[in-house]
Order: C-alpha cells, then sequence, then structure tokens
C-alpha cells in the first residue's frame, strides 16, 4: 500500500458519526432503482475524507440524470482482491476507484477500461481543467481512461520550526545540509528525522526523492517500463547507498524500525520537538492539524520542498508522492453512458471541487489558488509545488502494482535495517519485477 491517504485512521476515529450522518442524510435523496445494469454502481475505498464528498456528489448527479448512481465502500484490502475479478464480472462496479498509473494500466491491458476519448472531446474544457502532471496518471498510451476524483498527494519536508530556532539552524536546502543536520541535531539530543521504519513505504520516500534529485525522473520510468539493467543503473545504486549513509549517521535515530505511521508515531515526535524533520506525504498536515493542533495554529510545523542532491541531473522541483486518486469506467457496463457521465462531468464539477477544498484537500485542477486559503499556508504551498508542471513520479510502490510494491518495500526495510546489501536488494527486486 502507498502512502495515499494515510490520515484515515485518525480522522476516521474523528468524522465516523459526521459520516453517518451524511450518508444517512443522502440515503433519502439518492432513491434510484438500484440494481446492476439499472443504476450506476459506483465502487471506491472507504475513505472518510472523501466518502461523504462522493456521495454528495452522487445526490447532484441523481437529481439530474434519468440513470441514478449508488456508491458502495470497501476496506483496503478487501476492495483490491474484490475488484480484481468484479471488473470481469456483470456484477461488477461501473464506476471504479483506482490509484492510477500501474494500478489502473493493467485493468486498460487487460480491456476491463472504458477510454474516456469521446466524452472528453465532446467537452473540452474537462481536461484542459486539470493539471496536466496529475492528468498524466490516468492515461496509457496517450489515451485518458481516468480523471482524478482526490486532493494532490505530493511529499513534502516537514520540520519543526522551534527545535530549528532553538538550534539556531535554517531548513536545508541541500542532501549536505541534512547530513550537517543530522550531527547537530544529534548533539542537542533530538532525533534529526522522525522515520516510521515498521513500515516500508515510509522509507520508500527517500530513495524516491533521492534517485530523483540525483539522476532525474526518468531512471524510475526505465524501471516502471521494465527496461533491462534499469535497476542496476548507477544513479539508482548512489541513491540506495545515500539511504544507507543517512542510517549509519543515525538521522533516523537508533529504534526507527519499531516507529509506526498508522497510529502518528512519527508525527507525534515531530510535534512534540522530539525530531526535528519529517518526510511524508501531504496528508501529515492534516493528520497534524487533528492529533497535535496547537504545533499547527501555535505556528511550529513547517515545510519545504525536498532540497536538491550537489552534483545531481534531476530538476529540484520535481515531485515524488500520489498525484491523485482516480475513478474510471468498465468496459462493458450495461449503463456505460451514464457511467461516463458521471465521472466526466462530476470530477469536474464546480460543487465537486468546492466540496474537496472544504474538507481540506487540494484539488488537481487549475485556477484554484485564490480559493485556499492564505498564500502562505500549506495548501497553497501544495497547489504551487505541482501547478508548475514539473516531472511528478507516483509513488513507486503504486507504479508497479501490488505484488512489485509489496517486495520493494519488503526489501527497502532490509536495506534500512542494514539487513540486506545495495546489490542484493537490486537483485531481489530483478527477481520480482
Amino acid at each position: 500500500m502507498g502512502y495515499r491517504k494515510r490520515f484515515s485512521t485518525i480522522v476516521g476515529i474523528l468524522s465516523v458519526l459526521a459520516l453517518s450522518a451524511t450518508l444517512a442524510a443522502c440515503g433519502a435523496d439518492d432513491a434510484v432503482d438500484d440494481g446492476p445494469g439499472k443504476s450506476v454502481q459506483v465502487w471506491s475505498l472507504y475513505d472518510p475524507s472523501n466518502v461523504p464528498i462522493v456521495q454528495r456528489g452522487i445526490v447532484r448527479f441523481n437529481a439530474d440524470s434519468g440513470t441514478g448512481a449508488r456508491l458502495t465502500t470497501y476496506e483496503n484490502d478487501a476492495y483490491k482482491s474484490k475488484l480484481q475479478t468484479a471488473l470481469g464480472s456483470p456484477d461488477g462496479p461501473d464506476v471504479f476507484f483506482n490509484w492510477g498509473g500501474g494500478n489502473l494500466a493493467q485493468f486498460v491491458k487487460a480491456g476491463r477500461v472504458h477510454p474516456l476519448t469521446d466524452a472528453l472531446k465532446a467537452q473540452p474544457d474537462v481536461a484542459k481543467s486539470f493539471l496536466p502532471s496529475v492528468l498524466a496518471l490516468g492515461q496509457l498510451d496517450g489515451v485518458q481512461y481516468g480523471l482524478p476524483m482526490s486532493g494532490i498527494q505530493p511529499v513534502v519536508l516537514f520540520y519543526n520550526k522551534k527545535v530549528f530556532k532553538d538550534a539556531h539552524v535554517d531548513p536545508p536546502t541541500s542532501y549536505q545540509d541534512i547530513l550537517d543536520l543530522v550531527e547537530v541535531f544529534k548533539a542537542r539530543g533530538v532525533t534529526p528525522v522522525a522515520l516510521a521504519g515498521g513500515q516500508g513505504w515510509t522509507e520508500l520516500m527517500w530513495l524516491e526523492y533521492l534517485l530523483d534529485r540525483i539522476g532525474g525522473a526518468s531512471m524510475f520510468a526505465n524501471i516502471a517500463a521494465g527496461k533491462p539493467g534499469a535497476w542496476r543503473a548507477a544513479p539508482v545504486k548512489a541513491a540506495l547507498g545515500r539511504c544507507l549513509e543517512l542510517v549509519k549517521a543515525g538521522a533516523f535515530g537508533r529504534n526507527f524500525a519499531t516507529v509506526n505511521y498508522d497510529n502518528l508515531g512519527a508525527s507525534k515526535l515531530l510535534a512534540t520537538g522530539k525530531a526535528a524533520m519529517h518526510l511524508m506525504g501531504s496528508f501529515e498536515y492534516v493528520n497534524q492539524v487533528a492529533a497535535n493542533k496547537s504545533f499547527v495554529s501555535g505556528g511550529d510545523l513547517g515545510w519545504v520542498s525536498f532540497p536538491m542532491v550537489a552534483g545531481g541531473t534531476g530538476d529540484p522541483g520535481a515531485l515524488v508522492g500520489n498525484p491523485s486518486n482516480f475513478f474510471a469506467v468498465r468496459e462493458g457496463s450495461p449503463v456505460l453512458d451514464a457511467a461516463t457521465r458521471f465521472v466526466v462531468e462530476t470530477m469536474s464539477s464546480d460543487a465537486y471541487i468546492d466540496e474537496l477544498i472544504k474538507a481540506g484537500q487540494v484539488p488537481a485542477v487549475k485556477g484554484v489558488a485564490p480559493k485556499l486559503g492564505a498564500k502562505e499556508g500549506f495548501a497553497n504551498f501544495t497547489y504551487q509545488l505541482v501547478s508548475q508542471g514539473k516531472p511528478f513520479t507516483q509513488s513507486w510502490d503504486q507504479a508497479l502494482g501490488p505484488v512489485v510494491g509489496a517486495a520493494l518495500n519488503a526489501n527497502l526495510q532490509k536495506v534500512f535495517q542494514q539487513q540486506m546489501s545495495v546489490d542484493e536488494f537490486i537483485a531481489a527486486m530483478e527477481a520480482v519485477h
């Protein structure tokens, strides 16, 4: 599982009553003849941040559509296994949630996804409204198969402003700065970087950014494309070497392998000043607001983009993370026209976009900056990062698919725990990919 909406645990606790009330209220409004082939069956991952937004989008769609829609949600593991078989079944979803990239591509290659080409030609302003770098994750061979249904989620470097101020240092602008700061904070008894090493996806962010900064976005593109020797490229080895360098320098402390993100262990280390920095997806901001509100409201939470690596050839403005999650339409759906209309019209509607903003997300659309609040705020910072049109590499464990992704995270944990060498890691990844 990649770093997609990792705030669901804490937000789920805080919003379960509100969510129940929302769905109950929607139930009477979206009453439709809801059997397969009679209404648009929308399947989505359960996420308390997105479900109410999608549900209200369905209510609006049903008010104007001759064919209504119904939403069914699933927990992560159940959804993955069910979707694999359901897309080939007459009782499968008409519209389905996916993570774009390799996750969507596997279904496209199997002929299970309906292209949105004709619908977008009929409404050309829809595709133009989305940020190109995000929209691209819903494409295969230049054909659009999915549209963004959630906010953008780049990975950024968060830091504790008070801890930095007390140490009389500034946020890093280079990898060497990070190494220098490791020594500064270690001397002060502060863990330089919080890391939830109990889960490999948190460590993957370091490898992703270091490879991007050292060799550019094409390095992972070669890996994703399965090009011979891609895993053995010099920049890959160099990036893995930097990860080990940080571990050996004590950047993550001694006990990072016991820290978990789902219970917000790493987030608490940052908020309490026990750690100085934390590399995490943009959802970290929402987590901190929910779990450590005074830390955010007091102005002690800071953020910067990942720094450059001296001598690297990568674009210093390039991003990694999850550009967005997507909705796509099943090929062969008995309500194909209605399902396509739901995706194209609802995901691009002003009402849906405003709902995302109200929920604290940053929509993957152009021109929303004036709606995001203070220019110096995190939402505008996130939007400006993505809107610059720089390369945006999807989290590797999502882009490579579930089997390879699981092996990637497991093997990388062994590298960070110094149980596997760089060459052993590369050989292991070549064996599964």
